[in-house]
């Protein structure tokens, strides 16, 4: 998120396993934003995946396209990484929360280099995408990730990236086709929470670990 590390989230790699223990077995990565100047702090130099214009982020903000490009580029160089060490794409989960849900929600369902393996011939679908207190930036999907499973979780309380978006986001990801949404909201701000940790390790379990 916004002027966030990866060391903010990195306690996940706790948190998750202590709900369901077969997740222990994941390897997480946690890309840290680059340094970028930030339009609605004057300016100001800070870690961000895009500039953002306006605040609170409601519906109908303005999008940093360049930015998000680069951040969704910077995603896929990731991947890209993890792949050449032998991991499947259908066993990548890309999340994120705030500007990093924004991020997670465009390089699964909007990147066009998503669509297909390198000469276009191969499906290449990650597990799923996990959007936690993040907003839509685009109104088009790739047409082949539709049914990658979603995880949603908002803030009903979030006075930052406000809580319209969530449903804003889910009846228009539905119009674009994507539809495996489990969207949920918790009693809280900008932030995260217990529940939502619990909710986001079950649906990772039942992603990763269908079979067991």
């Amino acid at each position: 998120g916004l002027g966030d590390s990866p060391a903010g989230w990195s306690s996940l790699e706790h948190q998750l396993p202590s709900v369901e223990p077969a997740l222990s077995n994941l390897h997480f990565e946690f890309p840290a934003a680059p340094q970028i100047s930030m339009t609605i702090n004057g300016g100001m130099t800070m870690s961000g995946w895009f500039d953002l214009y306006d605040w609170p982020i409601g519906v109908g903000v303005r999008n940093d396209e360049e930015g998000l490009k680069r951040s969704v580029e910077s995603i896929r160089e990731c991947v890209a990484t993890l792949e050449a060490k032998g991991v499947e794409k259908s066993r990548i989960v890309i999340g994120g929360f705030s500007q990093g849900g924004a991020v997670a929600l465009r390089s699964v369902y909007h990147d066009e280099h998503s669509s297909t393996e390198e000469g276009g011939s191969k499906s290449t679908k990650f597990a799923a995408c996990v959007n936690l207190s993040g907003w839509l930036t685009f109104d088009q999907s790739n047409g082949v990730n539709d049914d990658v499973p979603l995880f949603w979780g908002h803030g009903s309380y979030d006075d930052k990236v406000l809580f319209e978006q969530q449903g804003y986001g889910v009846r228009k990801l539905a119009e674009m086709g994507v539809s495996n949404v489990s969207d949920s909201s918790y009693p809280m701000g900008h932030s995260s929470d217990r529940k939502e940790t619990t909710a986001f390790a079950k649906f990772l379990k039942s992603i990763l670990y269908a079979e067991e």
